[in-house]
């Protein structure tokens, strides 16, 4: 029996991102050279100008106004020509649009930086731009490439998530990003996976918990544990009680659990053959010992009640990646010892860690679910 729903969405979503792919390409192509080669060299500018925009939180205190730039900048406490010069830049890419000298509104993509609008990324702008992660890529990118360490390491000497234990304020930040992942994604992972072969998920690494409660949403039937380290489990916390408790949200969070584990250590053990451990994004951020280490250790709590182990990861096609796919990975490189993964890779890791894979369900967004069984021992 197939979890797979929505089957003719994937299909279609598939199609269209190649179809997307070929007509970005020939723009690139009628470039000349040197032209797109400056291009290329200066995005910079663009990324860091998004995130000026972000932290001033432009497009929330813009709201469904149209407003002068002088205004605007007497609200956020800026310069009126130098924020005009910005807006102008930012218009110029297609985020704000300008409707008359100087006067500027919210369109389509600056919207999505407004913290009035569910489906947001102004969290994800900030943490990407961050001094923490953005410093690694101009300071450390060729010695990364010389010596294969991750450049944050080089950079801050730690890892990224012994880096975030001791920096509360950037662990916050990187988990309202993570949650925020939902408004790239949609929430196919709730409607395109049968969730009813299941009574409860155990989502590790589940950060504040925003999956879960997405999929509970969609399947009232289910309950939720949601682990993660002490940090994220107790910010987590922190956050859905600061939320408005509508009946909906109150009813969820009553079937929803907060707890404190470690994919490498203790971990919930499962009681039944109808429980999944869901893990989302979570293996591409480790080198394949630790993501064997991760997946045996996620099979031997899953084993005792025959439970099923959930990834939801992007699988790298073996050749011509696109630009959004070689991205990911790039950032997995500069971030973590991590990658992501192809499916021969994929395979080979499953092999190595004791687990077979059941079914692979397709999504109409950038990632796949891979159903899997721990085997006997």
């Amino acid at each position: 029996m197939t979890l797979q729903r929505q089957r003719l969405a994937a299909r279609v979503f598939d199609q269209a991102m190649r179809f997307s792919a070929f007509l970005q390409a020939w723009p690139q192509r009628l470039t000349p050279a040197p032209f797109r080669l400056l291009q290329i060299g200066s995005a910079f500018w663009q990324s860091r100008a998004l995130h000026a925009a972000a932290q001033l939180d432009l497009a929330t205190v813009l709201g469904d106004r149209r407003m002068a730039a002088e205004a605007l900048a007497g609200e956020v406490g800026v310069q009126a020509d130098a924020l005009a010069r910005l807006l102008r830049f930012l218009a110029a890419m297609g985020v704000f649009e300008e409707v008359g000298p100087a006067t500027y509104r919210n369109n389509k993509l600056s919207s999505a930086l407004r913290t009035d609008h569910r489906d947001n990324v102004r969290a994800m702008v900030l943490m990407h731009n961050s001094p923490e992660m953005s410093r690694p890529w101009f300071e450390q990118l060729e010695n990364g490439l010389r010596s294969g360490l991750p450049p944050f390491r080089l950079t801050h000497g730690a890892d990224l998530y012994d880096h975030m234990d001791a920096h509360p304020a950037f662990e916050a930040l990187f988990a309202e990003a993570m949650d925020r992942v939902e408004a790239l994604t949609g929430d196919s992972f709730a409607t395109s996976f049968d969730w009813r072969a299941f009574d409860r998920v155990i989502d590790v690494g589940g950060s504040n918990g925003s999956k879960s409660m997405t999929i509970l949403k969609h399947h009232p039937h289910l309950k939720a544990l949601v682990v993660d380290r002490a940090g994220t489990i107790a910010a987590a916390q922190t956050f859905w009680r600061a939320q408005p408790h509508s009946a909906a949200l109150t009813e969820r969070l009553s079937r929803t659990v907060f707890e404190a584990g470690d994919v490498f250590g203790a971990l919930p053990v499962a009681t039944g053959g109808r429980e999944a451990y869901l893990m989302s994004a979570v293996l591409h951020g480790f080198d394949d010992s630790m993501a064997e280490r991760a997946l045996r250790n996620v099979a031997a709590a899953a084993r005792p009640g025959e439970a099923s182990i959930v990834l939801l990861e992007m699988v790298m096609p073996d050749h011509h990646a696109d630009i959004g796919a070689a991205s990911f990975d790039m950032q997995m490189f500069m971030g973590t010892p991590g990658r992501e993964r192809t499916r021969a890779e994929c395979d080979t890791l499953f092999e190595r860690s004791s687990v077979r894979l059941v079914e692979t369900v397709h999504l109409p967004s950038f990632g796949k679910m891979m159903v899997l069984q721990p085997l006997p021992g």
